[in-house]
């Protein structure tokens, strides 16, 4: 198994670059063949808790963490259903695998958003090579999730960082890590920090009994140094309409799905294998209906979310091209209402699987309440009550939902 220390150590040996993605189609035949490669030794890394070194390695060598980098700076520049559609189909073949890459993406949507040409061109060049961004913005020491006390103090040529974050995602496979500060002005930013400036401490310690092996640890800052170029405004990412907060919520939706889309597949597999009649076709609704009607209630689920999740897609794109409140707000309303949908549906997938696989269900050796487990912890990211309440004020009161990362 290879430990965090070994793997950077090894990536002391300079890297090929990564490929570069033309098109949409590429990028999904790509991801097609890589997530059915992670899927082989996923339950025993879940099992485990080996994390995935090698594996992110190769997903951003693919190419495929490039894939949102705008084509005026060398990226593909796919749709947003084309890395809803990636994501799904990597966390339903590794729950935690799927998830890593959400904060990367998200990082470089406030890029695309806030960053300075100058920024953006240094940035996105250093993805389309291979870099994976990761993330250090929560903090578990503040009273709730919108207060913030890593600080951003300027000096002469650059900036200090000092603060501990928590539930770091993909931050123990990061090249940097963006960190959400505050100056003294209480002003937010972004900072790109590269992982091996002196003073980062990045710390294993994530204990979640599902997305195991997603390198969500903890990162300390020490003094840290970071230059001016890599310091973003975070804050002007809500100021005005944008669609970092929808972007961010139909990856969520996507990891959802896909879990949700896996469980089921993995259901009607262990009921063929215990009930060989139903392969057969006869006489379907006399024998064991009760189980023809749960797994239908599923498919349905199921089918609903992957068809909200597309529907929502394509309002955030459209909203890219009729980038103004009303359509902004309208994209948070749809992908609302995939993530909702797809909280309740990934739950309920995995949950029915263990209880129609019967006996079986219950065997650690078969590994199957690893759905239910990543499940249950992703939908925790973010209360789904909410996403309901803000769909039921602008159905019946016209009211746009607020500007923030959850919606």
């Amino acid at each position: 198994m290879t430990s965090y220390q070994e793997f950077w150590t090894q990536k002391s040996i300079p890297q090929p670059l990564a490929h570069r993605i033309q098109s949409d189609q590429e990028a999904l035949e790509i991801a097609q063949t890589l997530s059915q490669q992670f899927k082989q030794q996923a339950q025993q890394r879940d099992q485990n808790r080996q994390l995935p070194f090698h594996e992110i390695e190769q997903f951003s060598q693919s190419g495929l963490w490039g894939i949102t980098v705008p084509k005026q700076f060398g990226g593909a520049e796919v749709s947003s259903y084309t890395v809803a559609q990636i994501i799904a189909l990597f966390s339903g073949a590794d729950g935690s695998i799927g998830q890593i890459p959400q904060n990367h993406f998200y990082a470089l949507e406030v890029l695309r958003n806030t960053g300075t040409f100058e920024q953006q061109q240094h940035l996105y060049g250093e993805v389309l090579s291979g870099a994976r961004f990761g993330n250090a913005l929560a903090e578990f020491k503040t009273r709730n999730s919108t207060q913030k006390h890593a600080q951003l103090q300027k000096i002469e040529n650059g900036y200090l960082i000092q603060g501990e974050k928590f539930y770091c995602t993909g931050s123990l496979f990061a090249h940097r890590i963006p960190t959400l500060v505050k100056d003294e002005f209480d002003r937010e930013f972004l900072a790109f920090v590269p992982r091996h400036r002196q003073g980062i401490e990045i710390i294993d310690d994530w204990t979640g009994f599902g997305q195991r092996t997603t390198g969500s640890g903890s990162v300390k800052f020490n003094q840290v140094f970071v230059d001016t170029m890599d310091v973003i405004p975070f804050d002007e990412a809500f100021l005005g309409p944008t669609l970092v907060g929808p972007f961010a919520q139909l990856m969520h939706a996507a990891i959802e799905t896909g879990i949700a889309r896996a469980a089921f597949e993995e259901t009607k597999q262990r009921i063929r294998q215990a009930r060989p009649w139903i392969d057969s076709g006869a006489e379907l609704a006399t024998q064991d209906p009760l189980t023809l009607y749960e797994l239908g209630q599923i498919a349905v689920d199921v089918k609903a979310s992957e068809l909200l999740l597309k529907q929502s897609a394509k309002t955030v794109d459209d909203a890219k091209v009729q980038n103004n409140a009303e359509q902004i707000g309208k994209a948070s309303i749809e992908v609302a209402k995939v993530r909702a949908h797809s909280t309740e549906t990934a739950l309920k997938a995995a949950s029915k699987l263990i209880e129609l696989a019967g006996s079986r269900g219950s065997q650690l050796k078969d590994g199957l309440d690893v759905y239910w487990r990543n499940a249950r912890v992703h939908t925790l990211h973010d209360p789904a009550r909410w996403k309901y309440y803000f769909i039921g004020n602008y159905a019946l009161n016209r009211v746009l939902p607020p500007r923030r990362g959850t919606l």
